[in-house]
């Protein structure tokens, strides 16, 4: 295991010098110009000039990427144009208030998919499947800005039972989480069941009822621990695309996450923001990639990650 751990790490530093690259030459290639935006439409070519010297923007890109590369090891993004701080340190300070949403979406995906998943596994064609698989498909069709936009119309301002926005108690918590969550609650469930289905005629599943073992023993001891390993593959993956979801999801709810703060950055040009965030948001994705290659071999031993026999 250690070696996949340092072979994993290894690669993972070529992977995050290949996204740091990309957002440098995205950032920069996209129309705009910070200096200008900084200082408003009423400034002077002469102070755009002064500024845009003053952000080493008036130096050749090759030398602004050399510049750009040393500070990224030193994990140093300069400062924020607009909020005139640090951008790493900015995005850490928002960054909880993100993974707060990421943790209680997953949480409701993988309990609800769960759930739903083994309901409609167990009895293949009956009314509980077909439920289930239409909702699955509905809730994957639905654009997350919408889902949002209707749970705060029907749950904020109709009963008035939940904030529209914002953040400070669980209360908030729950739209914007359940927002996120619903896409990949539909992955969950639509893929549990398929696996609890083929994993139900299995002959083992049947030797394990001629013991005398219960239904229920059955599902939860047998089929559905033999029915996990794809489904952790998928609940690994989309927690680093949880991180894009965050982004939309955040904006509707007005949540104060990272998600928010790269709209913002973006909008605005600042470049040590969405370079810091970018780099940031590569490197959790590469570590829950990590983990759920580590977790494998945890629930099922015959998988040898290292490539050996």
């Amino acid at each position: 295991m250690m070696r996949l751990v340092v072979k994993r790490l290894l690669i993972g530093v070529f992977v995050m010098w290949g996204a740091a690259s990309l957002i440098f030459l995205i950032v920069r290639v996209a129309p705009g110009d910070p200096a200008s935006i900084m200082l408003g439409p009423d400034a002077g070519s002469d102070q755009v000039a002064e500024l845009t010297a003053r952000l080493g923007l008036d130096k050749p890109l090759y030398a602004q990427y050399l510049s750009y590369l040393g500070d990224v090891v030193r994990l140093n993004f300069g400062d924020s144009y607009r909020l005139g701080t640090a951008a790493m340190p900015t995005v850490f300070e928002r960054l909880p208030a993100t993974a707060e949403l990421m943790l209680a979406s997953t949480a409701i995906a993988v309990i609800v998919g769960l759930t739903l998943g083994l309901l409609a596994g167990a009895r293949p064609g009956s009314m509980a499947d077909r439920i289930v698989s239409a909702v699955s498909i509905a809730l994957q069709s639905f654009p997350t800005f919408w889902v949002g936009i209707m749970l705060i119309l029907i749950f904020a301002q109709a009963l008035r039972l939940l904030p529209s926005a914002g953040a400070g108690s669980p209360l908030h918590l729950i739209l914007p989480a359940v927002t996120l969550a619903l896409p990949f609650t539909a992955v969950v469930a639509r893929l549990t069941r398929t696996n609890v289905a083929e994993t139900m005629r299995e002959a083992y599943i049947q030797t394990a009822r001629s013991k005398g073992l219960s239904e229920r023993q059955v599902l939860l001891g047998h089929a559905l621990r033999n029915s996990l390993i794809p489904v952790v593959t998928v609940v690994g993956l989309h927690m680093g695309g949880l991180m894009g979801g965050a982004v939309v999801v955040e904006n509707v709810f007005a949540w104060p996450g990272a998600g928010s703060l790269v709209v913002d950055a973006v909008s605005n040009r600042d470049y040590g923001l969405v370079q810091a965030a970018t780099f940031l948001i590569a490197g959790i994705v590469m570590l829950f990639n990590l983990i759920t290659d580590l977790v494998y071999s945890q629930l099922d031993p015959r998988i040898r990650l290292d490539g050996g026999a």
